[in-house]
């Protein structure tokens, strides 16, 4: 087994590429692995993570004239781009969505999607094969129930791919805050997405700038 560690095993924006796979309406009806609000709200952090530090994303859809459009919340965040419906369960035996990440030249490859036993763990079992070095973001994942979401997970580390959250892919991406040029898009992703952090910040700044009271006479 190849261990997964050094300096050089951390996630690189600059080496990074996204794919986010099937975050629609009908897999998010039957999400019973996670609370479906936070798994829109991770999906979206991600995705505004993603942009923050220019790291080129794919979206793709199945069949989304029938299981419904990928959520706006999402493709807000790319206004514009273009989505990849694909018939293929499998993203990684799509050439379409293949070549687009070749085509950036990353060989980072971070996935999320819906659901976690099939549309992410097909992939990332393929794409593993092929010598991709495979990350996947497993709160912005979801399966139809806790099981199937845990044994997906044990089966992908099995072969090979390497697990994060959302929050722990941004930090790595951002790695030292004397980093101006993403600390600022950064902070305001934790304040959108972040719950507690987000919220902690906000009141942080809030009692920095409160005046101190001037004593009564």
């Amino acid at each position: 087994m190849t261990f997964r560690n050094g300096l050089a095993s951390l996630l690189r924006p600059e080496d990074s590429v996204l794919v986010l796979i099937d975050h629609q309406p009908y897999q998010l009806t039957n999400l019973n692995s996670h609370e479906p609000q936070m798994v829109v709200n991770n999906a979206t952090a991600l995705a505004k993570a993603a942009k923050a530090f220019n790291v080129p994303t794919i979206l793709t859809s199945v069949i989304a004239e029938r299981g419904g459009f990928i959520f706006p919340q999402i493709t807000d965040v790319f206004a514009g781009q273009e989505v990849i419906d694909r018939t293929f369960i499998n993203t990684w035996e799509d050439p379409k969505v293949v070549d687009a990440v070749r085509a950036t030249g990353r060989k980072q490859l971070v996935i999320a999607g819906l659901w976690t036993e099939i549309c992410v763990a097909m992939p990332v079992i393929q794409a593993l094969g092929e010598g991709w070095d495979v990350t996947v973001i497993t709160d912005a994942s979801g399966a139809v129930s806790v099981e199937a979401h845990q044994v997906a997970i044990q089966r992908m580390i099995a072969a090979g791919a390497n697990m994060m959250t959302w929050l722990a892919l941004a930090a790595e991406w951002q790695r030292d805050w004397a980093r101006v040029d993403t600390a600022a898009a950064l902070t305001e992703v934790l304040q959108q997405h972040a719950a507690g952090s987000g919220i902690a910040y906000l009141w942080e700044q809030q009692l920095l700038n409160t005046p101190v009271p001037a004593n009564a006479g």
